[in-house]
């Protein structure tokens, strides 16, 4: 047997039985495949459910707010991905008639759509024979053609895409995409692979020479940056705050925030109150606690964030204008959301 017939056989025996593959509708297959990227099944499956019982059609996502949208997708993180699906629903329902585009060239002209979810869209909801290549197709095709070129490197992301290709089954592209996609997330696994019972076994690169921890290679990884956040948590005598949303293109562009004084190393009451950023904000009199004295750790791909929460007190400020009660329907980023949660347990 070939390649793609012996993926498809063990696709029909072991698939994940998911909401969207019972599906073609191009609405569907694109929202699971925004929301799995950088996220597991696991964690995502709560989510889709939650977005296609809010928003069951395009023209329902066009039509809500970028804050309920975000607000949505709040603790999945990257949120540009639901950004671009906002952007993306209301170009389909405003500019396309609410029509979804139905080949390769078109799906990945939209705004927020690579290769990837092209790939997964034209082939599982029009049968167009173009293969996906994402971290489990990596892994697989690697591990089993012994396949060293790093997959993060120009050369890879050709290599691998071509191969993927001419294994591709034309006859059924969707299915065989899907298949590797599973095997890769269920027998070829990143860490303890399921090599014994794997129907590849025998003529796996990898695990003939014991590659299978080494594969797939990447290179190296951008150095991590350290940053140091200091949040200003305003509480008024009438129980008001201030929020910011954010609106440069760094992290979290569009979510809320509390006022943030960010330094270049850790800093102490002292050092906080004295800054100019305070000083603006808070020229009242003010009583400052500091809510975590070790710092929260919070982990992005290419930096790390240590950060503090300050509770300020004070009897007003022109600024606080959100009703502490209204907090929780904004946006938020996970780290401040955790703050929240743990801030309500100590009231």
């Amino acid at each position: 047997m070939i390649f793609s017939e012996i993926l498809i056989f063990w696709y029909n025996k072991n698939k994940r039985e998911l909401p969207w593959r019972n599906t073609k509708n191009p609405y569907f297959i694109w929202l699971s495949e925004i929301m799995l990227q950088q996220t597991r099944v696991a964690q995502g499956m709560s989510y889709y459910l939650k977005f296609t019982e809010n928003y069951p059609t395009i023209s329902h996502l066009a039509n809500a707010s970028e804050t309920e949208v975000l607000k949505m997708w709040q603790g999945l993180g990257y949120y540009s991905r639901a950004r671009n699906l906002h952007h993306t629903a209301k170009y389909i329902s405003h500019e396309l008639n609410g029509k979804f585009p139905s080949t390769f060239k078109e799906i990945i002209a939209l705004k927020g759509i690579g290769d990837y979810t092209a790939s997964a869209i034209a082939s599982i909801c029009f049968d167009e024979p173009t293969a996906v290549v994402d971290g489990n197709v990596y892994r697989v095709l690697a591990r089993y053609f012994g396949i060293e070129t790093p997959i993060n490197s120009t050369a890879g992301i050709k290599e691998f895409k071509e191969l993927a290709q001419s294994l591709l089954d034309k006859t059924q592209p969707g299915t065989f995409n899907q298949a590797i996609m599973d095997f890769g997330a269920i027998v070829c696994k990143p860490q303890n692979p399921l090599c014994d019972g794997c129907p590849f076994s025998e003529s796996c690169v990898a695990l003939q020479r014991n590659l299978t921890k080494d594969l797939p290679l990447k290179e190296q990884k951008i150095k991590v940056k350290k940053r140091y956040f200091n949040y200003l948590v305003v509480i008024t005598d009438d129980d008001k705050t201030i929020l910011t949303q954010r609106n440069d293109k760094g992290i979290w562009q569009g979510l809320y925030q509390f006022p943030l004084i960010e330094t270049n190393k850790s800093v102490n009451e002292k050092e906080l109150i004295s800054s100019k950023e305070f000083i603006d904000l808070l020229p009242e009199e003010t009583t400052i606690s500091l809510f975590n004295p070790k710092e929260i750790i919070h982990k992005l791909s290419h930096q790390h964030l240590y950060t503090h929460f300050w509770i300020v007190e004070t009897s007003s400020n022109q600024h606080a204008k959100i009703l502490w009660k209204t907090i929780q329907n904004f946006p938020v980023p996970v780290l401040i959301a955790n703050f929240l949660a743990q801030f309500e347990l100590k009231k």
